[in-house]
C-alpha cells in the first residue's frame, strides 16, 4: 500500500455503519434480534432455516443425501432466510442460532425440539442420527472429523479473506488480495495433494467431510464462486476439480444446490422445500455456474 492509503487505527475502534462493501447493511458489531418475527413451522421432523450459500448448501445436501438413503426421518421444510434483508436477526431466528448465522436446525423429531446451529454442528448432528456419512468410531471416524475441522477453520480465509476483498470489497487493494489468494491457492494445494491417491477426501467413502467442503471448494474450481476461476487457475488442481465434478453428479446435490436458492436462472431455484414433489417442477439438468 502507499503512504495515502494507509491506515492509522484510532485508540478505540468506532462502528461506521456505512463501511464494509456490499454487506454492510447487515454486518453490525452487536449481537442479539432486532425485531420481533415468530419462525414457521411445517410439518417434518427437521426444520431447516436456510440460504443456499455455502454453508447453507452443506444442510441441504446432507438432508438431501440421508432422504436418497431412505431415512424418512430426515423429511425436511426449508425455509428461506434472505440474510441481504436481514431475516437472521428476527427474535425467532435468534433463538435457534443467537449467532444470527445460516443455516439453522430445529430437530423436532423428540418430544423436546432440539435447536443445532453451526453447519458442521448439523452435519455431526444429521449423521449420528441416522447412522450414515460418519464412521461410528476409530481411524476411519477421526480422519472424517479431521477434514471437517479442517474445512471449518479454512474457508473463513477463503470466503471472509478471498472472496471479500478479491469481489466483494469497495475497492481493490492489492495487500489483502495477494494475501488471501496466496492462502486459497495454499488451501487448494492441501487438498490436490491429499486427493491424489482418494476417491474422497477421507478415503473410500464418501462422508459429511466432503459435504461440507465440496460447497466452498468444490464449487470454487467449478467456477461457481467470486467468479474466480481464472485468476486462481482452478484448472491445475486437476485432483480436486476430479473429485469436485464427481460429487457434483450426485443427484442429492444437484438437489440440495436448488434449496433456498435465490439466485440464477428461476427454474433452478426452489425457494422453500416442504416435499420431495417441489423439485419436479424444477429441471432436474446441472446447474449452470454462478456468482454462489
Amino acid at each position: 500500500m502507499t503512504d495515502q492509503n494507509s491506515y492509522t487505527p484510532p485508540a478505540v475502534w468506532t462502528w461506521e455503519s456505512d463501511s464494509g462493501g456490499q454487506f454492510a447493511s447487515i454486518n453490525r458489531p452487536i449481537a442479539g434480534p432486532t425485531h420481533d418475527k415468530d419462525l414457521p413451522v411445517g410439518t417434518h421432523p427437521m426444520q431447516l432455516y436456510s440460504l443456499a450459500t455455502p454453508n447453507g448448501v452443506k444442510a441441504t445436501v446432507m438432508l438431501e443425501e440421508l432422504l436418497e438413503l431412505g431415512h424418512a426421518g430426515a423429511e425436511y421444510d426449508a425455509w428461506l432466510i434472505r440474510i441481504g434483508d436481514g431475516d437472521q436477526f428476527g427474535s425467532g431466528f435468534v433463538e435457534v442460532n443467537p449467532n444470527s448465522k445460516i443455516p439453522a436446525l430445529m430437530d423436532r423429531s423428540g418430544e423436546t425440539p432440539v435447536r443445532v446451529f453451526e453447519s458442521g454442528s448439523i452435519l455431526v448432528h444429521l449423521a449420528e442420527k441416522f447412522g450414515a456419512f460418519l464412521p461410528a468410531s476409530g481411524q476411519a471416524r477421526t480422519e472424517v472429523m479431521n477434514w471437517l475441522f479442517w474445512q471449518m477453520g479454512s474457508a473463513p480465509y477463503l470466503g471472509g479473506g478471498f472472496g471479500h476483498f478479491y469481489a466483494y470489497a469497495p475497492e481493490k487493494w492489492k495487500y489483502p488480495i495477494d494475501r488471501f489468494t496466496m492462502e486459497a491457492k495454499r488451501q487448494l494445494d492441501v487438498l490436490d495433494r491429499e486427493l491424489a491417491g482418494k476417491t474422497h477426501i477421507a478415503g473410500d467413502d464418501y462422508s459429511i467431510a466432503d459435504i461440507a467442503i465440496w460447497p466452498w471448494y468444490g464449487q470454487l474450481v467449478l467456477g461457481r464462486l467470486y467468479d474466480a476461476a481464472e485468476f486462481l487457475d482452478v484448472t491445475s488442481y486437476a485432483n480436486v476439480l476430479r473429485w469436485a465434478e464427481a460429487i457434483d453428479a450426485r443427484p442429492a446435490v444437484q438437489r440440495g444446490r436448488m434449496v433456498n436458492r435465490t439466485f440464477g436462472k428461476p427454474e433452478l431455484q426452489l425457494h422453500e422445500r416442504h416435499d420431495a414433489s417441489d423439485f419436479q417442477t424444477r429441471t432436474q439438468d446441472k446447474l449452470e455456474p454462478s456468482a454462489g
